[in-house]
């Protein structure tokens, strides 16, 4: 057993891991990462990137073959290898030595193995040998351990062997039928990689699609899927699963059964925090690490939990968004530098409270920042909610011959400020940033007026909103 000391200990090298400790060295502390797995982490290699990568080539197609001239010059459908051999490249074969080659030019240290709490600043870490490294913080030690798959509760599915994200995202045979649990953005998306690939495809959604989102995204993205031969089955549940040789057999509630080669379980994240040694400074195994906005967790002035462990968003640009926080702070409090944690200030993820923008890369696509309607008037605000057929819109025109989509945005009445923006079709994630702008800063309606969109381009939904309301 060895012991080696640092400012800040690190548990998880995704994308999230690696920014706290680099932010916290260009703050000039120390710090290390401890991984278990693959530098990188869940981002990189059975998340965000190979699931756009399964996609893309879907959604290129599909573009072509809406615009005339385009058209006829398509002559077949997805060349599935050529798909998960571009796959094997984004993720660089699951080879991590890239990752870990920027971490030691950041001059962040790495340790390899399983990181547990062993009292107050403390982490040891057991290698593949069994090895154990103690690793003493003198400030700070950051759980950035993300999520797990949620496999629920359901008589025999965990004995069917049901795929989660990681093995939809990292498959090496694409199954002549699939059967999704859940209605969530990876289920909407795989759904939609995977029918691309001329897999027949059955999602089991009991609310339908996206239903975290505006009713009418879920309802488009849902009708293109159907268009394209997804079963997609709502309000029904699932009593049972097995599997024969043959493949999965579902029971639903309604006695009806539904056949696939494989199930891919979509139905949530749990906290990968059960094995960590909580309990040693008195938290509870398996929970979600409750944390201020600075994401130090209560009760405990030395750790942060930063990423989707602390549950406050899934998404992995909001992640580093905390991380930039945490590690700055984290270098602040060391080094007794003024600390800036007033809303918005540099030292908080104000952002996770009302402007988390995402997109989800369906076809059509879905983005959305800020409020629904809903939410909006569950928090008490008086919106005026504002509908636009992206069809209407002369960039709509010149892209697609036959395109469709919405666009919503909701104006506080009372401060004549934007506080939620939803857009639905094709490449609308590029719009989202000018909405997320516009709720950060709290942009007035009058001064929207004079940011003057390009023509044609999609951005003109922002004149037509303008109009609509009225100033």
């Amino acid at each position: 057993m060895s012991t080696r000391e640092y400012d800040l200990v690190v548990i998880g090298a995704g994308p999230v891991g690696e920014n706290v400790a680099h932010r916290a060295v260009r703050g000039g502390l120390t710090a290390v990462i401890v991984e278990s797995e693959l530098v990188g982490g869940e981002c990189s290699y059975w998340a965000c990137m190979p699931s756009k990568a399964l996609l893309r080539a879907g959604t290129v197609l599909n573009a072509a073959r809406s615009v005339g001239g385009a058209r006829e010059a398509v002559t077949g459908d997805v060349d599935v290898a050529g798909v998960l051999a571009r796959r094997d490249g984004i993720t660089h074969d699951w080879n991590d030595s890239s990752q870990v080659e920027w971490l030691h030019g950041a001059g962040i240290d790495l340790v390899r193995g399983h990181g547990r709490l062993a009292g107050e600043k403390r982490v040891e870490v057991t290698d593949a040998d069994g090895e154990t490294t103690t690793l003493v913080a003198r400030h700070a030690v950051a759980v950035c351990t993300g999520t797990a798959a949620l496999i629920p509760d359901i008589p025999g599915l965990v004995d069917a062997s049901p795929w989660t994200s990681r093995e939809a995202t990292s498959v090496r045979d694409v199954p002549d039928s699939l059967v999704v649990l859940g209605g969530g953005v990876v289920g909407a998306e795989m759904a939609t990689a995977f029918s691309s690939f001329g897999c027949r495809v059955t999602v089991i959604a009991r609310s339908g699609l996206l239903g975290s989102l505006e009713p009418f995204a879920g309802e488009h993205v849902a009708a293109t899927l159907a268009e394209r031969g997804v079963d997609i089955l709502t309000g029904v549940g699932v009593d049972g699963v097995s599997r024969d040789a043959e493949g999965v057999v579902v029971s639903l509630s309604d006695g009806r059964e539904v056949r696939a080669a494989e199930i891919l379980v979509a139905t949530g994240r749990t906290p990968r925090s059960e094995d960590l040694g909580l309990e040693s400074v008195d938290l509870e195994p398996g929970d979600w690490l409750e944390v201020d906005d600075t994401m130090r967790v209560r009760g405990h002035d030395w750790l942060y939990a930063v990423g989707d462990v602390n549950h406050r968003v899934l998404l992995t640009h909001q992640g580093k968004y905390q991380a930039r926080a945490a590690g700055d702070v984290i270098a602040a409090r060391a080094t007794g530098a003024d600390v800036d944690d007033r809303p918005w200030g540099r030292h908080v993820a104000t952002a996770d409270h009302s402007a988390v923008p995402q997109v989800v890369f369906t076809d059509p696509e879905v983005a959305a920042v800020g409020h629904t309607e809903a939410s909006a008037r569950e928090a008490g605000l008086d919106v005026r909610v504002i509908d636009y057929d992206l069809s209407w819109i002369a960039g709509a025109s010149t892209s697609s011959d036959d395109y469709r989509g919405q666009a919503r945005v909701l104006i506080d009445s009372e401060r004549e400020v934007v506080v939620g923006a939803t857009f639905m079709g094709s490449d609308v994630g590029e719009l989202l940033h000018s909405a997320t702008i516009a709720i950060v800063g709290e942009v007035p309606v009058e001064r929207l007026w004079h940011a003057v969109p390009s023509y044609p381009t999609l951005s003109e939904v922002w004149l037509r909103w303008l109009e609509t309301y009225g100033r």
